[in-house]
């Protein structure tokens, strides 16, 4: 049997406590929030606390949610996103994996041919024992070249790697917030389309059926060729619109199916107005961005991993101590590999000391303390931004809810500018161009309420991504796990 090495074993224990869990890495202290401490468009009442919905809570269009669905199955810039995780889970893993011993084993045969001439000089009786070949036969297991993380130097890379690996994480759930605002913008411009090319051809069956009307009053010469005209261009005007709207569908659909990642049979639901797909939001407190917004958390990540760098980069003026230790047999006799007497063993720290960089341990510090200053202002600007966003996502609420009231109001004294130049028409008292100015005039403001009702949905998504909406705000558990384990 192999004979252990007593001198190296306690060295090898005392190595193990020495390697400890300080580093030189600067305290983290957080930046304060260069916003205001409350939104200026949000009313009081809503400043209390509140947890952001999941998506399928929030987006209560069945037809929606299904799309949504199939958008996070199948979106391919999700699946990169997924596999940069992965990526910057596999990249911690290496790091932390320096942090302990590398224990392995080996064995091995060696053959030494010795000269012919080796036993000139000797006594005849003795240059007889010299062999003409040497064999040499060995097993060793044992730690190679493991380095004492006396000054946390490793401890601060791996810590650096971890918080990368956060930082993918966050950055994933940002990239979910994002896809989910987007397909629901993408969904609601198809469904706003299609309102407007049901009105479109709402009133191209009318108009057509007004221009068979009058193409038989000029018949029996009960009206002038002029209103005929007049009704025509009309019918023309109608029939454009439902060509453009249609060719912009296309484009939409078209869209949305790269979105998804897959096409996407889009239907306009019958069973649920467009106003109620989607239901208010309160902001809360802009500070409650901090928790719910991906990119802020995936800033703050990055911030810590800059910290780290800069540890590390101190712990590298320092000297640097390795360790190699191993046990096992040798034996010119392979049958008596593992017999009495064949144990060896190994026992050889090392210690490096940096005398003369060309000043780049010093430059590498400097990197890691500019990029520790980018990654607060990348932070802050994080926070700035999202403070913009929430705070323009809620005036634009403000602003568009009035405005698809004034424009329903205008819509509805618009059908009934329109009955009453028809009628005056009828009973003579006005010409046909008054009724041709109502109708054209009904219908742009039939069109423009379509679009300001998709315009104030648009904003509730607009501010649900902006809270951080649609994705977990609270670490996996495979992130717990990381965190726990220095």
């Amino acid at each position: 049997m192999p004979h252990a090495f007593p001198s190296a074993a306690p060295a090898l224990a005392a190595a193990l406590l020495l390697a400890g869990c300080t580093t030189l890495a600067p305290p983290l202290a957080a930046p304060a929030l260069p916003v205001p401490a409350q939104y200026a468009e949000a009313a009081a009442a809503e400043t209390a606390e509140l947890a952001v919905p999941a998506w399928h809570d929030y987006f209560t269009d069945p037809a929606l949610q299904a799309v949504i669905a199939e958008a996070l199955a199948h979106n391919r810039d999700l699946r990169l996103a997924t596999l940069r995780v992965a990526e910057a889970r596999a990249a911690y893993g290496i790091q932390r994996a320096d942090a302990l011993p590398s224990v392995g084993a080996s064995a091995g045969i060696a053959r030494i041919g010795l000269p012919d001439n080796l036993g000139t000089g000797l006594p005849p009786s003795v240059a007889a024992m010299v062999p003409g070949t040497l064999t040499s036969y060995s097993a060793f297991a044992g730690i190679s070249s493991w380095e004492l993380d006396l000054w946390g130097r490793v401890r601060s890379l791996s810590d650096a790697a971890l918080r990368q690996y956060f930082a993918a994480e966050w950055a994933q759930r940002g990239a979910t917030v994002s896809l989910i605002a987007q397909t629901a913008n993408a969904w609601l411009a198809l469904r706003e389309t299609d309102e407007r090319l049901t009105l479109a051809h709402q009133a191209l069956d009318n108009r057509s059926e007004s221009l068979r009307i009058f193409s038989r009053r000029v018949d029996v010469g009960a009206t002038s060729r002029l209103d005929l005209t007049q009704v025509r261009t009309l019918h023309q005007q109608a029939q454009a619109l439902v060509a453009q709207l249609e060719q912009q569908r296309a484009t939409q659909q078209h869209a949305l199916d790269l979105i998804v990642g897959a096409p996407t049979p889009v239907a306009v639901s019958a069973s649920q107005p467009a106003a109620d797909a989607l239901r208010p939001l309160p902001a809360g407190l802009p500070s409650e961005l901090l928790t719910r917004r991906p990119d802020i958390q995936a800033a703050e990540q990055q911030l810590r991993a800059a910290h780290a760098q800069i540890g590390a980069a101190r712990a590298a003026f320092l000297p640097r101590i390795a360790l190699t230790a191993m046990a096992g047999s040798a034996s010119s006799d392979l049958g008596d590999l593992f017999g009495s007497g064949t144990g060896a063993w190994l026992f050889q720290p090392s210690i490096g000391i940096p005398l003369f960089t060309a000043g780049k341990l010093k430059n590498n510090l400097n990197l890691a303390e500019v990029r520790r200053d980018a990654a607060v202002a990348q932070y802050e600007k994080a926070i700035q931004g999202a403070f913009r966003d929430v705070s323009d996502a809620l005036a634009a609420q403000q602003g568009l809810a009035r405005q698809v009231q004034v424009l329903g109001d205008m819509h509805a004294t618009q059908a009934e500018r329109a009955r009453l130049s028809r009628l005056r028409y009828d009973n003579g008292a006005a010409r046909f161009f008054e009724v041709l100015d109502a109708e054209r005039d009904l219908l742009a403001t039939a069109q423009q309420l379509a679009q300001m009702q998709r315009a104030l949905l648009a904003s509730r998504v607009a501010l649900y991504a902006a809270l951080g909406g649609g994705a977990d705000a609270t670490p996996s558990p495979a992130s717990t796990n990381a965190s726990a384990t220095p």
